[in-house]
């Protein structure tokens, strides 16, 4: 189930709030925790069931990790003591709750990519005789990459004492499978909501701006996401075309996938306030950064934050020398692209960024281009992005080279790409993309334009709600790209 959809609009989003808050407050927890599971569960209820077991390991591991003599009334542990040796049992529960979760991670996304890695590479030696001749194909859970990465995060957290363990199930369950961000993130820390999740006031204001928050990023993924992303997938699966056609393409994938997560995003935080949660902000104008360090700083900034504190940092961070901080960004960006897909294209992506911040380190705190005016530096960041994200929408890494060779004009270009031009450069096409620049480089973003509602601003948000909900009935491309993540 999506949000951008009329059994979740008109359905689901409904008998979910009525049953919320037709219950007494101690219910809640339990009803979301319920509703949750029926949202996962719509594609395929077997996921559930993987869900339900990863929460109960992660669970009682925290239980043990956090010695359960520490329980306070309140129905929280006592932080553990930071600089004191961790028992043994201790120890293994932290293991064995890591353990799960990456082997589910490891099992669920990367097994298809394993073995046809290991065949081509059989293969490519003149072995193919010792290839893998398995007729499995392992299907992805929908958001396990992001529920694995919140589930570590709350272990690591108690395990280091920078959060309290949780003692009510239902709660913790709450915690992991909260519908608005299960599927597509933000990665919501255990600390961030934990005090929410025992008690939260839910208020007129907080539903009010949740509900501008939904209605803006359901228009930004319903009026300007899916418009460009079929500009992107005309040009990517329209075979060799022109320079102009090759840049136009992926400045349309680079507004799609920004449009498309940020409004998911968007969506997310609103049904959060909606619900009384109040969740951390996860995109900051990605596309007016000045670098790549700069870009990173304000794109999936959840993500981006986690890696650090549970990646780069522990690896040494840049307390160890600078090429040891070079090799850690590198090794941190590396995993970071191998996150987001199982295959080549997006280890490469990976590589490429933290190819580009070791560099921007290496040149101390200016980027590569720091003397320069501010909208130079915006737009030569922006060039690099696009570049990257060449190789993360191409269909493999040879089309992504091919790709961006015919964006500096190398290559041949195809008689079929004046026909191309003729469908790409229409006037709905064109007004989009002009109306896309125009919210990425001048307008406000969402987090600050919902602070004070106004009775224009959200006679605004109500009229873009009703005319996205009418496009809707219009489209037929409704894809969400980070459901394959």
């Amino acid at each position: 189930m999506v949000f951008s959809s009329h059994i979740f609009l008109f359905y689901f989003l409904p008998l979910a709030l009525l049953l919320y808050y037709g219950l007494p407050h101690h219910w809640r927890n339990f009803v979301l925790t319920l509703v949750s599971y029926l949202f996962y569960g719509w594609a395929n209820p077997l996921f559930v069931g993987l869900l339900f077991l990863s929460t109960l390991v992660d669970y009682a591991s925290g239980l043990l990790v956090a010695a359960p003599q520490s329980f306070s009334p309140g129905g929280m542990t006592a932080p553990l003591p930071k600089g004191v040796p961790r028992s043994r049992l201790q120890k293994t529960a932290l293991v064995v709750s890591l353990s799960s979760n990456l082997l589910l991670l490891g099992f669920f996304k990367y097994f298809n990519f394993t073995i046809d890695s290991f065949n081509a590479v059989a293969a490519a030696f003149g072995m193919g005789g010792a290839g893998f001749d398995t007729v499995l194909r392992v299907t992805l859970p929908l958001g396990i990459s992001f529920y694995t990465f919140q589930s570590m995060s709350y272990i690591i957290d108690v395990y280091r004492g920078d959060a309290r363990a949780i003692r009510n199930f239902v709660d913790y369950a709450c915690f992991v499978s909260m519908f608005p961000q299960l599927v597509a993130g933000p990665i919501i820390r255990f600390s961030e909501v934990a005090d929410q999740l025992r008690q939260r006031v839910p208020t007129m204001e907080k539903f009010a701006r949740g509900a501008a928050f939904f209605a803006l990023g359901f228009a930004k993924k319903i009026v300007l996401a899916n418009p460009c992303g079929k500009i992107a997938d005309t040009v990517f699966a329209g075979g060799p075309g022109g320079c102009l056609e090759s840049w136009y393409g992926i400045v349309a994938y680079a507004f799609q996938i920004y449009f498309d997560f940020s409004a998911y995003s968007d969506m997310a935080i609103g049904l959060g306030l909606m619900l009384g949660f109040i969740f951390p902000k996860n995109f900051d104008a990605p596309y007016r950064a000045c670098s790549i360090t700069d870009f990173w700083r304000r794109w999936h900034i959840s993500l981006s934050s986690w890696l650090k504190d549970y990646l780069y940092v522990p690896l040494g961070g840049n307390r160890l020398g600078p090429w040891r901080t070079y090799r850690n960004l590198l090794l941190v960006m590396l995993i970071g692209g191998l996150w987001h897909g199982a295959a080549w294209k997006f280890v490469v992506w990976g590589g490429l960024h933290g190819a580009l911040l070791a560099f921007e380190r290496l040149r101390g705190k200016t980027s590569l281009y720091g003397r320069l005016p501010r909208p130079v530096q915006m737009s030569l960041t922006f060039t690099l992005v696009l570049f990257t994200w060449v190789f993360f929408r191409a269909a493999d890494l040879s089309s992504a080279i091919a790709y961006c060779g015919r964006m500096l004009g190398l290559g041949t270009t195809q008689e079929s790409a004046v026909l191309l031009r003729g469908v790409l450069f229409e006037p709905y096409y064109l007004a989009t993309m002009a109306v896309c620049a125009i919210v990425v480089w001048g307008m406000p973003q969402t987090w600050d334009w919902t602070r004070r509602l106004t009775p224009a601003k959200i006679t605004a948000a109500f009229a873009l709600l009703l005319i996205s909900v009418l496009l809707l009935n219009m489209q037929a491309y409704n894809p969400f790209i980070y459901f394959i993540f």
